[in-house]
């Protein structure tokens, strides 16, 4: 059997399942202020799209908000039904959401929207959402202005065909939707430095990458963390992140 093609979009989307232990330990959440940027006033259902492990669920959870999460991998649907057992759950993808028409107030998505087709996840959530619902879309990158974040970062991308998937521009939404509103979060998240191995090992490219060609690309993670100044001797290290968020709200002109 072939082994997977870690440069093959369609693979690399469907890659998380097999890490979705290393995911759930590792990937960060989302600052409150973005959560609460991405959520329309008077929201009480909301939709978690592509929702994962529950990373952002946690967060709509805890604001007393009916919560319902889409993931395609049921691993990673596993988990976040360990954390989180009052959430309503399906194993879908974003191109066919098992919601009927007009039963949720938003739809958000963290970290996922690079992986959908475009023009029909527009056009599924804006079919699930209410009149004038909003679409929100967040993703969380590191802020590369710092030396060792930039060298890490070099590291995750190095060999990578497919790294303008992570260049995460601004959605390009169907007719459904008015025009994008864009902001920015700076933030940081405190981890153990050993943890920077584990969190290049949760990138869909490490997931997929033949055994050797990862552990290489994993030493020289190792290597970072035991030579770079920022980070040597230290067990613990601030990641600056820098979280882009995106919000269009649904046309009350189409119909659902």
């Amino acid at each position: 059997m072939a082994s997977p093609d870690p440069h093959d979009h369609a693979t690399r989307a469907a890659s998380f399942s097999t890490g979705a232990d290393t995911y759930a330990a590792v990937r960060p959440s989302y600052p409150d202020a973005t959560v609460d940027w991405l959520l329309p006033a008077g929201a009480r259902r909301v939709l978690d799209l592509a929702a994962g492990t529950g990373k952002l669920t946690a967060s709509l959870v805890a604001r007393g908000l009916d919560v319902v999460a889409v993931d395609p991998s049921g691993p990673m649907l596993s988990h976040l039904e360990a954390a989180l057992p009052g959430v309503e759950t399906h194993v879908a993808t974003a191109e066919a959401i098992p919601l009927a028409e007009g039963t949720v107030d938003a739809v958000v998505v963290g970290q996922a929207w690079h992986w959908f087709d475009e023009g029909s996840a527009s056009a599924e959530t804006a079919r699930v959402l209410r009149h004038g619902g909003t679409l929100g879309i967040v993703w969380n990158d590191r802020d590369t202005s710092v030396d060792w974040v930039a060298r890490f970062g070099e590291i995750l991308h190095r060999g990578d065909r497919l790294e303008s998937v992570a260049a995460h521009d601004a959605p390009v939404l169907g007719p459904e939707y008015d025009g994008v509103e864009h902001t920015a979060f700076r933030w940081s998240d405190e981890i153990e430095t050993a943890s920077l191995r584990a969190l290049a090992a949760s990138r869909s490219y490490f997931i997929l990458l033949p055994e050797a060609e990862r552990e290489a690309l994993l030493a020289a993670v190792d290597e970072l963390a035991a030579t770079h100044p920022d980070l040597a001797g230290r067990a613990r290290v601030t990641l600056p992140y820098v979280t882009h968020a995106y919000r269009a709200r649904r046309r009350s002109t189409t119909g659902g």
